[in-house]
């Protein structure tokens, strides 16, 4: 089976018992904005899943996941995947919203992850400390940390074992040698639920969205050995540039580009070295905690590097 047609049949799986689709017609859809309009597969597939929601007038949470698979927690490294986990409940606290019935964090032997349970999923009440295998989870992003969501969808299965959970986290430094495309001053789609970057101010899912503003940085430390892509979420970005989302909207304003802020960015901490630590989020390092260690003995050697990458 193709990539493409193993997408439309997870799509017609999906909306089977709402929509009367066929396999070949969603294989249609995702050729024509994958070969045509050079959309990546993901975000054609979603974006013709949310086409049908539309036609279906269904909400995302009410969709089944399609065909899941076992799944770690390392293993979360892309938003809109349908997972299955066996995981402990490592800690619970108070929701911030009516809408979702309990929010914390779950784990296993590879590393923790923050999980939200809808209120109305209608779920069984999780037990800190205790084991359960989640069904058709689905995961999430928002500014760099992955997270995963329990729905109508989702089953869960209590299990009589333990798990030790693992310390997912890690620590790298070195020089910071580039900033990579879609760092800076960004803007995300404001829809509950989704916080996706837009491109052009389009989002992926929603369309053309009036954007909020968000701060970060996607760059690259290395160590003289290896390279450490590294995420900066708004508040260590804050740290890290001395740049906070209000001075970088009116920078953005007053050059009337957007671009003027991720230049001061370069100017403020390329070629000099850090110290970051945070877990580990598919090839990245979330940057929870940065430590500056000093200017590089050669700055300009450390630039052209840059320059080259």
């Amino acid at each position: 089976m193709t990539d493409l047609r193993k997408h439309a049949a997870d799509i017609h799986e999906q909306f089977s018992d709402s929509l009367n689709l066929t396999v070949d017609e969603i294989e249609d859809r995702l050729e024509t904005l994958v070969s045509e309009y050079r959309v990546p597969i993901d975000e054609a597939h979603r974006s013709i899943v949310s086409s049908y929601l539309d036609e279906a007038d269904m909400d995302r949470d009410d969709l089944s996941g399609g065909s899941t698979e076992a799944a770690t927690v390392a293993d979360v490294d892309a938003p809109e995947e349908w997972l299955d986990l066996t995981v402990k409940i490592v800690d619970l606290w108070e929701p911030g919203a009516d809408s979702i019935a309990q929010v914390g964090l779950l784990g296993d032997e590879t590393g923790t992850i923050k999980f939200t349970k809808w209120a109305k999923s209608d779920l069984p009440e999780l037990e800190e400390s205790a084991v359960y295998r989640l069904g058709s989870v689905v995961t999430d992003e928002y500014q760099g940390r992955f997270s995963v969501k329990l729905n109508s969808s989702t089953t869960v299965e209590e299990l009589d074992t333990d798990i030790e959970v693992g310390d997912d986290s890690t620590e790298v430094e070195g020089a910071l040698v580039d900033i990579q495309s879609g760092s800076g001053l960004i803007k995300r789609c404001p829809e509950e639920d989704c916080t996706r970057v837009l491109q052009n101010g389009r989002c992926s899912e929603h369309g053309e969205v009036d954007g909020e503003f968000d701060l970060r940085i996607k760059g690259v430390l290395d160590d003289g050995v290896e390279i450490h892509e590294t995420i900066f979420n708004q508040e260590s970005t804050e740290e890290l540039t001395g740049i906070t989302l209000d001075e970088a909207q009116q920078m953005a304003m007053d050059a009337l580009d957007t671009e003027v802020v991720v230049e001061e960015m370069r100017e403020a901490v390329l070629g000099r070295y850090y110290r970051v630590s945070g877990p580990t989020l598919g090839r990245y390092v979330l940057a929870n905690d940065i430590e500056r260690l000093g200017a590089p003995t050669d700055a300009e050697s450390v630039l052209i590097k840059a320059r080259s990458l």
